[in-house]
C-alpha cells in the first residue's frame, strides 16, 4: 500500500494517453482498483484544467521528489481528522 501513497505529489504520465500531471489523490476501491487523480498544470491563460483518474498500473513516474511537502497521515492534526482542504494547520472543526 505504501508504494501507492508514495505516488502522492509526484509528477507522472499515463502510458496509454500521454496525459501528464501531478498525483494529487489516491483511491482504493471496493473492487481492487487503485487509481490516482492526475492534475495537470494550468493552461496558457492561467486557468485550471481538469484532472483525470487513472489506474496506477498505467503510470510512469516522471519525478522522484514530490512537488510539495506531504501531510503526515500517521500523526498530528491531519491524522486526527482536524484539517480539511481549506483549513490551516492546528485549526479545529
Amino acid at each position: 500500500m505504501q508504494q501507492h501513497f508514495d505516488l502522492l505529489g509526484k509528477k507522472a504520465t499515463d502510458s496509454v494517453t500521454g496525459f501528464h500531471g501531478v498525483v494529487t489523490s489516491v483511491c482504493f476501491d471496493l473492487y481492487g482498483c487503485i487509481q490516482v487523480l492526475l492534475t495537470p498544470t494550468v493552461d496558457e491563460d492561467g486557468k485550471k484544467r481538469e484532472g483525470y483518474w487513472m489506474d496506477t498500473t498505467r503510470l510512469t513516474k516522471v519525478g522522484k521528489k514530490p512537488v510539495m511537502q506531504l501531510p503526515d497521515y500517521n500523526q498530528g492534526y491531519v491524522a486526527d481528522g482536524k484539517k480539511g482542504p481549506a483549513e490551516k494547520p492546528g485549526k479545529s472543526i
